[in-house]
């Protein structure tokens, strides 16, 4: 798949980049596990379709998977039995999950509220989630006109998570029309390993929510063990703090 050249964001955050009374500039959020919990509905996929082709699927299995490109996860169930091509099984993952978030989107808590605050501040985020744009903008449209400026999808990359790919392609968008915009003051919300790992690589500020899978202890992100309760200013002391830290 071909896309377009990427800048590369400064992996460090020097002094210069923060002071004291800045704060976020923009948010990256990730969407599976973070802003809703659909890691159950996608389990339940992949179980029902290695058991229809006569394997088993585990739950280490399952949440090997978690955060990764779709494309990944289609090799590892091939490998579990499913006589499938990569692409059907994607399409077939992707349509049993729209079905179940039609009739239920399972919310993470604080994920709305906090996007509304952010919305009503003037705060610009973008989704960069590697499901495919089908399931991403059924749940955008869940959410209030505006929430999301764009979302990338892995259907939009070469290289999906841990790949930082996603998050430059977002950084560069949200870039083009805020040329003052740095690394250092863009936050990326994830929940999983490798959704924190291309966050990093990419450059921008990474807080973490684990919830389906612990995460291994990291000094370059920050971690909170939920959103509920969190608002802008939280997102602000974020930004300042991975400051201090990388001075």
């Amino acid at each position: 798949m071909a896309t377009r050249a990427l800048q590369t964001p400064s992996t460090s955050n020097p002094a210069g980049d923060v002071s004291p009374g800045d704060g976020v500039q923009a948010v990256l959020w990730d969407m599976d596990g973070t802003i809703v919990d659909t890691e159950p509905y996608w389990i339940e996929a992949e179980t029902q379709l290695v058991k229809d082709h006569g394997g088993t699927w585990s739950e280490g299995q399952a949440s090997a998977l978690v955060g990764q490109a779709l494309s990944f996860s289609a090799r590892l169930l091939q490998e579990a039995g499913v006589g499938l091509t990569e692409r059907e099984i994607i399409d077939h993952l992707i349509s049993r999950v729209v079905e179940k978030v039609r009739v239920d989107v399972p919310w993470r808590p604080g994920a709305r509220e906090l996007l509304e605050e952010l919305r009503s501040n003037g705060i610009p985020c973008a989704m960069v989630t590697m499901s495919e744009r089908l399931l991403a903008t059924e749940i955008a449209a869940q959410l209030p006109e505006g929430t999301f400026e764009f979302l990338v999808t892995g259907d939009m990359v070469e290289h999906g998570k841990p790949d930082p790919e996603a998050y430059r392609t977002a950084f560069d968008r949200l870039a083009e029309d805020r040329p003052g915009l740095s690394p250092a003051r863009v936050v990326a919300v994830e929940d999983s390993l490798p959704g924190v790992t291309s966050a990093l690589a990419a450059g921008v500020v990474t807080l973490a929510v684990p919830h389906f899978v612990p995460l291994p202890k990291d000094p370059a992100r920050t971690d909170w063990t939920t959103l509920e309760g969190r608002t802008l200013e939280d997102l602000n002391a974020v930004v300042r703090d991975t400051a201090v830290r990388g001075r």
